[in-house]
């Protein structure tokens, strides 16, 4: 793996946003479900993203890709009656989201992954699956793999939500093909509820009905997708980045293509950059951010922790104490990133206090240099590239490839912002 050096300075211009990858994900499921031809139009193309279409793939469905289409359809091959092994990588969106499409039919799925994907929370989703009918095993006792087989049926579940919104969705995307209605209450603190809601969206917009009443929904059964393709949306995940890279460096950044009608949890960092102290412009395709006068915030991001290691960069680069609570969950991502935060905050020069509630960080007017290297999580590299913008020296980050797991372009967006801010 290769590091790579940032230089200080103010980010300038206007991008246009990736492809989300939540969207891709679920339209790609849809796709499957779908059993017929199904377009995915301007996908993500992605580490994470590229696992869930293999894994479709694995699971019956035909997948062909070109750059701004990938065509799902189904096959008749014969491979729906032999096992089958998917492996899901490092994506924690796959794994739910595969578990429950496996759960579907009599085919017996052996489900695997990489790196810490194996510690991620799953087993609650597996007992809602059983509840339904299918049969669930760890094959080594514990974490992956995972051998699932159904077929499930329609039926009443209740479900924790507490660690992760996926199994929710997970469910929501699966229950509407099944034979019988289907009844999903869910249970403890709801976390990273607009990804719930972008999947509702997406049903919606895929004419499949769900009854909502607060926490149960209902999906009636023998359900069909009705649409003949899905357009996936800007992504406002990756485009977190770009705006805080123009707040923390004190440029300016317009990113479009993010339209507001579809949910996404990371459009918080518009309000959070506010708060902060820079200019916000919000247009319904996109939004600008300028570079204000910084202060200190608080934030609770129990519904966009992937927002956690770039709140903690921002904060390290603000004087004043800043506060970020909630997103308990957010230990249990690709890598435990509340810990991680920290160590972007510290090395910094901030000032960091963990509690049991989040991180108290107070910040700096002159953030040091970073020199970490062995950064892996995507979104921990990301977010210290913000903060090496505001440094007082160059920056060395790595590991360089990890941006493919979300944001494949990320460098190249990123290097064209610094280049337009040194250009001035």
């Amino acid at each position: 793996m290769s590091a790579i050096r940032i230089r200080p300075g103010p980010a300038y211009g206007t991008v246009q946003a990736p492809p989300s990858k939540s969207y891709t994900h679920r339209a790609l499921v849809v796709g499957h479900l779908a059993a017929r031809p199904f377009r995915v139009r301007h996908p993500l193309d992605c580490d994470d993203t590229q696992a869930t279409a293999a894994a479709v793939a694995r699971l019956g469905s035909s997948v062909s890709r070109t750059r701004d289409v990938w065509r799902v359809g189904p096959t008749e091959d014969g491979r729906r009656r032999t096992p089958a092994l998917v492996q899901c990588h490092e994506s924690g969106t796959t794994l739910r989201f595969v578990s429950a499409l496996a759960a579907r039919t009599d085919r017996t799925v052996v489900i695997a992954g990489a790196g810490r994907l194996s510690e991620r929370p799953i087993d609650d989703l597996l007992e809602g699956l059983m509840a339904l009918g299918a049969r669930c095993r760890h094959l080594r006792g514990t974490g992956l793999p995972i051998e699932v087989r159904g077929p499930m049926r329609g039926g009443p579940v209740v479900l924790d939500a507490s660690k992760s919104s996926q199994f929710a969705s997970a469910l929501l995307l699966t229950l509407p093909s099944l034979e019988g209605d289907s009844s999903l209450e869910l249970t403890g603190q709801r976390v990273s509820q607009p990804y719930l809601e972008a999947t509702l969206a997406v049903l919606a917009h895929q004419g499949v009905r769900v009854d909502r009443h607060g926490r149960r929904f209902h999906v009636p059964g023998g359900q069909r997708f009705r649409g003949p393709g899905f357009t996936v949306p800007g992504d406002a995940s990756s485009a977190a980045y770009l705006w805080a890279a123009a707040a923390v460096s004190g440029g300016t950044v317009r990113v479009e293509g993010v339209p507001a009608k579809w949910p996404q949890a990371d459009l918080a960092v518009l309000e959070l950059l506010r708060d902060a102290g820079a200019s916000v412009s919000r247009r319904p395709n996109g939004a600008t951010v300028s570079g204000g006068t910084p202060k200190a915030f608080r934030i609770d991001l129990t519904d966009a922790p992937d927002l956690y290691p770039l709140a903690g960069v921002l904060a390290a680069t603000t004087s004043g104490v800043s506060h970020i609570v909630g997103a308990e969950h957010a230990v249990l991502k690709e890598s435990d990133r509340k810990a991680g935060t920290a160590l972007l905050a510290r090395c910094l020069g901030a000032a960091v206090e963990s509690t049991s509630r989040g991180l108290r960080i107070r910040g700096t007017r002159r953030p040091r240099a970073l020199d970490l290297r062995q950064l892996s999580d995507h979104r921990l590299v990301m977010s210290a590239a913000v903060g090496a913008l505001a440094a007082e020296g160059d920056s060395v980050l790595g590991e360089k490839e990890a941006v493919r797991k979300s944001f494949p372009g990320f460098w190249d967006t990123f290097a064209s912002l610094s280049e337009g801010g040194r250009g001035r």
